[in-house]
Parts: C-alpha cells; sequence; structure tokens
C-alpha cells in the first residue's frame, strides 16, 4: 500500500514538474488576453475554463494513447514538433502584422457571441497551439510511452498522470480566469505593445519549437 501511494505521489510530481512548466500559463496570459480583449469578464472566464478543459483532455490523451496512435501512422515526435512549430509561427506571424483597426472593426463586427463562437475559439488557438502545444504534447507522451510492471503500478502510474495534469489545467483556469484584471489596467495603448509583444515572443517559441524537432531529425540522419 505504501509503495502504491509513493508510486501514485511520484508520478503525480513527475507530470507536474514536466508539463507545467512547458506549458506555462503566466507566458500564455498576455496572448489570452489579446485573443479575448473583446469578451465580457463573465464570457473571459467561460473560455478560461473551456481552455482548461480542452487543454487537460489534450494532455491526458497524449499521455495515455498519443504514443500508439503515433506509432500507428509512422509519425515520430520530431516531425510533430516540426509541424506544430510552424503553426505556431504563423499564427505569431498574422498576430504580429495584424492591423490593430482591422482587429477591432471584425470584434465590433461580431456583435453577440453564441456558445459555440466561445468553444470554437477556446480550442483553437486558445488551446491548440497557444496553451498547449506540440513541447507539452510531446513531453506527455514520453511520459506515458512504455508503461511497464504490474496492473497495479499501471492502475498508480495513469491514476498519478490523471491528477497531475488536473492540476496542471486548474492553474491554467486560475492563471487564464484572472487575466481580465490586468486588461482593465492596461487600456487601448497598453493592450496594442501587449498584443505586439506577446506575437514577437510567440514567433520566436515557434521557432524554437521548429529547429528543436529539425535538429533530433538531422541528428538521426547522421
Amino acid at each position: 500500500m505504501i509503495a502504491d501511494v509513493r508510486q501514485f505521489l511520484e508520478t503525480l510530481f513527475l507530470a507536474v514538474a514536466a508539463i507545467l512548466p512547458i506549458v506555462n500559463p503566466l507566458a500564455g496570459a498576455p496572448v489570452f488576453l489579446v485573443k479575448t480583449s473583446d469578451l465580457t469578464p463573465e464570457e473571459r472566464r467561460t473560455v478560461a475554463m473551456r481552455v482548461a478543459r480542452y487543454g487537460y483532455a489534450l494532455l491526458l490523451a497524449s499521455a495515455f494513447v498519443g504514443a500508439y496512435v503515433l506509432d500507428f501512422f509512422g509519425v515520430s515526435i520530431p516531425v510533430v514538433q516540426v509541424a506544430g512549430g510552424l503553426v505556431v509561427s504563423a499564427l505569431g506571424w498574422t498576430q504580429l502584422w495584424e492591423d490593430d483597426m482591422t482587429a477591432q472593426t471584425a470584434r465590433d463586427a461580431a456583435g453577440v457571441r453564441t456558445p459555440d463562437d466561445l468553444r470554437s475559439r477556446a480550442f483553437y488557438p486558445l488551446t491548440m497551439p497557444l496553451t498547449v502545444g506540440p513541447g507539452s504534447i510531446s513531453v506527455a507522451i514520453t511520459l506515458g510511452a512504455n508503461p511497464s510492471g504490474s496492473a497495479r503500478a499501471l492502475v498508480m502510474t495513469f491514476a498519478g498522470h490523471a491528477v497531475g495534469l488536473a492540476i496542471v489545467a486548474l492553474t491554467i483556469y486560475i492563471v487564464y480566469s484572472k487575466a481580465d484584471v490586468v486588461l482593465a489596467k492596461l487600456g487601448r495603448t497598453g493592450a496594442l505593445i501587449l498584443t505586439r509583444m506577446s506575437a514577437f515572443i510567440l514567433l520566436c517559441i515557434g521557432f524554437e519549437i521548429m529547429w528543436t524537432g529539425l535538429s533530433a531529425l538531422i541528428e538521426e540522419l547522421k
């Protein structure tokens, strides 16, 4: 019993320590602020909850079955990193050069938002790839790859991953749901500056993820 509890706690702490720094909701909060600047505080909290739920589902699926899915399609983790890095870079580039007036006009024209609109925005781009990107997905796949031991040990491992990833999702919700407090103090000019800075950082992160995948692929060719 003690050994089972120890394994559960070790797996839990490992999942949190490995995933949370990569997800890094504090770094994603500026982008979340910009992408939800047209929403009411209640709508923003709703979107934050959906991002946390979607992120938890993606990470959990990656940890439990991700390795088997990639193996079935013959796709390696470095390839996932390259493709995901390209998506993140493209998103950052678009946001970096987005005209502020055009963006505001589009937000104003949106009018009344339906639950489907909020669900769609919560998944892309706020959950995937901004919050749960190729980096965190590849780490989750690695955590869940090649489990070993008895059936009881497997249950403890899966439970530890599930609870650890739930803690990560809770952290995402807490940080994102409080983002409107920061937004209220920024004003229009501050929001514009935040948009450009976060877009450039996002572009750099995308290139970093892509380069990590390319480096691994080049190393495999040697």
